[in-house]
């Protein structure tokens, strides 16, 4: 059966005894006249239903465009089909990484975690397996890239095992390999003891002492903008990325309030942030002492803090923590300050939306339609007098550098 909108294009029928539309399926054939050899050719373009009218259309209109152009389409098909195979036999396990690094980085809001991503993959995977294609991998060459550092180093190991199993996922989509070996390879690893009940916790300052260390590390004439934006993370108990990259755009000082965008917060929710009057004169301080630069807590060449710069303050200050062997971290002081909410009898839901804290059950979170401002305006101003050691615990603080 003749199509009649692209010349030579056909439906031709699957029984000899029936037609395509009787029966429902159907081969789309092209009949054309080779511009090369002038004989004439026959070209499939799929089956029907599978393939539709609309697509077989296309497709005959496409060959007719090379036809047009002195070409010939089956040869042309061909050759596309010889250049995918030697690209997919030429697809080293490098080249594969690289190139999913590549797509991927787009998506990747941290640019860190972006440069850890192939980093990991440079260090442990590249030199054994990095020249090897792709093809030619098996369960047994993931094994021995992950073994050394299974069991003692288990969390990068894990971080390498995820990336290599997405660079031969993407390889499997692309028709370089048939399947993914790195599915079944901690068949061959041994056991990684411990690790389901092992957790991670941030260092954090016991709350007593916060005053005192505040009053001794963070006070001076001319407070560098190192102390000064964490005084500022501790008396709002934000995150350090939030408090590093604040910019003046999110603050409004007539009302009080600093608004972290969407884009800046963990849980891509927008989070007002009530300030206490501590908070405010150290903001009046900095637009002062910076009144042209976008950043609150600008470095002397105009950028922010970089990531570990509070953290390492904290080290070289030889921070108190909870943890005798580590110093406090700036992450940490969240946890001080969610300690001593509790223990001044402010009530979880408050403390928790102070913090930030995506609600993890959707029928409570579907109820709660305000961010309580004013009730948690009224608990940092109390927060930010006991920073500060005016609160009632004062008496308790116990000096933290007396033997620093």
């Amino acid at each position: 059966m003749a199509d009649g909108t692209v010349p030579g294009l056909r439906l031709w029928p699957s029984n000899a005894k029936g037609t395509a539309t009787s029966w429902g399926h159907g081969k789309w054939i092209l009949r054309y006249q080779s511009p090369l050899t002038g004989t004439r050719r026959e070209m499939g373009l799929g089956t029907y239903p599978m393939t539709s009218i609309a697509t077989a259309r296309e497709l005959g209109m496409a060959a007719r465009r090379l036809i047009d152009k002195g070409l010939d389409p089956i040869n042309e098909r061909e050759a596309e089909r010889a250049a995918k195979v030697a690209a997919r036999d030429a697809m080293t396990f490098e080249k594969a990484a690289r190139k999913v690094h590549d797509e991927q980085k787009p998506g990747w809001k941290n640019p860190k975690h972006a440069d850890q991503w192939i980093n990991t993959l440079e260090t442990y995977a590249f030199p054994s397996i990095g020249k090897s294609r792709v093809a030619d991998l098996g369960v047994k060459d993931f094994a021995e890239v992950l073994r050394p550092i299974w069991l003692t180093k288990p969390e990068t190991a894990t971080r390498v095992k995820q990336r290599c199993h997405a660079v031969m996922k993407w390889c499997c989509a692309h028709g370089s390999v048939a399947g993914n070996p790195v599915d079944v390879v901690t068949e061959l690893l041994p056991k990684q003891l411990g690790k389901a009940v092992r957790v991670q916790h941030h260092p954090s300052m016991p709350w007593r002492l916060v005053p005192a260390f505040v009053t001794a590390s963070l006070r001076g004439d001319t407070p560098e903008v190192t102390r000064s934006a964490l005084e500022f993370l501790i008396l709002t108990a934000g995150r350090s990325d939030e408090v590093r990259s604040i910019t003046w755009s999110e603050v409004d000082l007539e009302s009080k309030i600093w608004t972290v965008p969407a884009s800046r917060m963990k849980a891509k929710v927008a989070h007002r942030v009530p300030l206490s009057t501590r908070a405010v004169e150290i903001l009046e301080a900095q637009r002062a002492a910076h009144p042209e630069a976008e950043l609150v807590f600008p470095t002397p060449t105009g950028l922010a803090l970089w990531d570990m710069a509070l953290t390492q303050f904290l080290r070289d200050e030889k921070a108190q923590s909870d943890n005798p062997k580590r110093s406090a971290t700036a992450h940490g002081f969240r946890s001080s300050f969610r300690d001593w909410a509790s223990e001044q009898g402010y009530s979880r839901d408050l403390a928790e939306r102070a913090l930030a804290h995506a609600i993890k059950d959707e029928t409570e979170a579907a109820y709660h339609r305000t961010d309580l401002l004013d009730q948690r305006r009224i608990m940092m101003e109390a927060w930010a007098k006991h920073v500060c050691g005016h609160g009632a615990a004062e008496s308790n603080v116990v000096p933290i550098r007396a033997n620093a």
